[in-house]
C-alpha cells in the first residue's frame, strides 16, 4: 500500500547520541552526545526517557517552534514505556507508534497521511533506542557477559525527531509504503539481518510497483539496520527473486559506526540518526536529490521466541525528495 503526498515536508530535525555512536563518521552532524550510557540517572531506561525529552526540547529551540498539534514517538521498551514517560513532561497530543525497528518510516507515513488529510498542521516524530536497555529486555544484561554471534547487531543509543508540516522546505516527503508481515522461518533473535531482509525486500518491490519506478529512479536506497549480513542477503534476494540491482544502496547498520562493532548498528534510531544526519545534508548539498528509506523492523518478543516461534518482520519506506 503506497500513499502519494502533495504538500507535505520535513523542516527540521534534532539528534543526540550515545558515546560509541559519538565516534561515528558522522558525528560532528550530530546535534549532541553524552559521554556515558546513564545520562546522569540512575537507570538505562529513565535515560532513554530523558533524551526523548531532551531532542524535542532541541528541535522546538533549534528551529524556534512555538508549537505542534501531535507528537508521535517510538522505543523499543515493553508499552512504550521510555516514551510514555517522556509525553508525561510535554504539552501535545500523543500518540505511541511501535513497528520495532521500522517506527521511524511508520510515524513520518502517520504524520503526513495526517497532515495531507488537515487533520492536523504538524506533527513531531521523534525515535529513540538504548543499548543496555535493548539488551536487558530483548536478549540478557549486558553485566552477563555472554558471548554473541558474529550475525549479531549492536543497538543504538540515541534519540533523532522531524518536523512534518505542509509549509516548503528542501525536503519532501514524496510518498510513503506501508509493508507487510514477513516471515523468513527463521527464529534466532542474535540474525536481525536475516530476518528482516526479506520484508526490506517485499517493500522495496512494492514500492517500485505501484509507483511506476525503476530503482535507478532513485539516488540512494538506505535500509534500516540489517547489518553487514542482511546488507548481503538484501542484495542477493532482490537479485534472485525480482532481478533488481541494488546499486545504489547502502545500510544505516554499517555506516553508523566508525569501525565494526558487532555485526553493524541496529535499532529504531539507528536509520533515523544517519537519514538527518549525512543524508540530508548531501540532500542540502544537492548530492542527492531522490532518496527511498527502508525502516525495518523484528517484530518478535522473548516470550515467542523462548516458545521456538519464528520471527515475523516488516518494513515500512518513506521517498524524500530534495527541493531545489
Amino acid at each position: 500500500m503506497t500513499f502519494k503526498y502533495n504538500d507535505i515536508y520535513i523542516n527540521a530535525t534534532a539528534t543526540i547520541v550515545g558515546p560509541y555512536e559519538a565516534k561515528s563518521p558522522f558525528n560532528k552532524l550530530f546535534d549532541f552526545n553524552y559521554d556515558d550510557l546513564y545520562f546522569g540517572l540512575p537507570t538505562w531506561e529513565q535515560a532513554e526517557s530523558k533524551i526523548i525529552n531532551e531532542v524535542v526540547d532541541l528541535l522546538l529551540k533549534k528551529y524556534n517552534i512555538t508549537n505542534a498539534d501531535l507528537l508521535l514517538s517510538s522505543d523499543l521498551l515493553n508499552q512504550l514505556a521510555a516514551s510514555n514517560y517522556a509525553a508525561v513532561n510535554t504539552n501535545f497530543s500523543y500518540i505511541g507508534v511501535y513497528a520495532a525497528c521500522a517506527s521511524s518510516a511508520l510515524q513520518l507515513a502517520l504524520a503526513a497521511c495526517l497532515v495531507e488529510s488537515g487533520f492536523i498542521n504538524n506533527a513531531i516524530c521523534v525515535t529513540s533506542s538504548h543499548n543496555n536497555g535493548a539488551e536487558k529486555q530483548f536478549r540478557y544484561p549486558t553485566e552477563y557477559g555472554g558471548p554473541k554471534p558474529k550475525s549479531a547487531t549492536f543497538t543504538a543509543t540515541g534519540s533523532a525527531a522531524a518536523f512534518v508540516s505542509n509549509k516548503k522546505s528542501h525536503i519532501k516527503i514524496d510518498s510513503a509504503t506501508i509493508g507487510k508481515v514477513i516471515d523468513s522461518n527463521l527464529n534466532d533473535a542474535f540474525n536481525m539481518g536475516g530476518v528482516m531482509a526479506k520484508a526490506a525486500g517485499d517493500t522495496i518491490y512494492n514500492h517500485l510497483k505501484e509507483t511506476s519506478r525503476d530503482i535507478d529512479y532513485y539516488d540512494l536506497v538506505l535500509t534500516g539496520d540489517l547489518g553487514i549480513y542482511g546488507k548481503k542477503i538484501l542484495t542477493d534476494y532482490m537479485k534472485s527473486e525480482y532481478n533488481i540491482n541494488l546499486k545504489n544502496y547502502n545500510d544505516s547498520g554499517t555506516m553508523l559506526y566508525n569501525k565494526d562493532i558487532c555485526a553493524g548498528a541496529s535499532g529504531p534510531v539507528c536509520l533515523p540518526l544517519i537519514t538527518y544526519s549525512y543524508v540530508f545534508n548531501e540532500m542540502n548539498k544537492k548530492n542527492l536529490k531522490r532518496v527511498l528509506l527502508v525502516a525495518t523492523g523484528s517484530l518478535h518478543s522473548t516470550t515467542m521466541v523462548n516458545q521456538k516461534l519464528t520471527i515475523p518482520s516488516i518494513a515500512h519506506a518513506i521517498s524524500l525528495e530534495a527541493i531545489r
